[in-house]
């Protein structure tokens, strides 16, 4: 019996192959496509992303992905985003010094990780959970998870925090949101397919909630 059926978002940017055989090995039954239609009915879809936040946000749009993603969050129908294809859910990011627009899913603005020993954060580090997850459960908070970024959602104290659905936090100077989860849409910051059996066992959990 074939696991639910998740769409990999090939608009251009993202571990494609990487998320693909990783989703695959958490149960889920895999396409890698740019095809709106597959997107929108998929059980699932997976929004990838690596590299600036602009050069994403154009390959998104050039594919229809403002209309595929809304359409999903509309319906309440799941979302992953990971990476910078967590960061394009948000409103914009300030990126290379001026505001870009992301696809507005969630509310904030992402900007540059404050008072870091260095830039990129590249490498392994740990979640502080922040509530009930979805994505989280039976993954204990010493694992860490695979990241590398310079910008991210929420970053700073909690009273700059301009959403309440921040259900994993992670420091690398300043604090930043790390994973997010509103209804059936989500987000981790951290690259959960190369994450080892940590992010196997997140990926098992996103698939299982499908």
């Amino acid at each position: 019996m074939s696991g639910p059926k998740v769409v990999v978002y090939d608009y251009g940017s993202g571990n494609l192959r990487s998320a693909e055989r990783a989703l695959t090995r958490a149960g889920a039954d895999v396409t890698v496509t740019a095809d709106q239609v597959a997107a929108v009915k998929a059980d699932g879809l997976v929004v990838p992303g690596v590299g600036a936040f602009n050069a994403c946000m154009a390959q998104l749009e050039e594919v229809g992905g403002r209309a595929v993603v809304g359409d999903r969050v509309a319906r309440e129908r799941p979302v992953l985003g990971v990476c910078v294809g967590m960061q394009v859910l948000f409103d914009g990011s300030e990126e290379h010094g001026a505001e870009i627009k992301g696809l507005g899913a969630l509310p904030g603005t992402v900007r540059r990780l404050r008072d870091a020993p260095v830039l990129p954060h590249m490498g392994w580090n740990v979640v502080e959970r922040s509530g009930d997850s979805v994505l989280l459960a039976g993954i204990g908070e010493e694992e860490r998870f695979y990241f590398v970024h310079s910008y991210a959602p929420c970053v700073g104290a909690p009273e700059e925090v301009e959403i309440e659905e921040v259900t994993g936090w992670t420091r690398h100077g300043a604090r930043f949101a790390s994973v997010v989860e509103v209804g059936a849409l989500s987000a981790v910051q951290f690259h959960p397919e190369k994450s080892g059996d940590t992010g196997a066992a997140l990926l098992r959990n996103w698939v299982g909630s499908l």
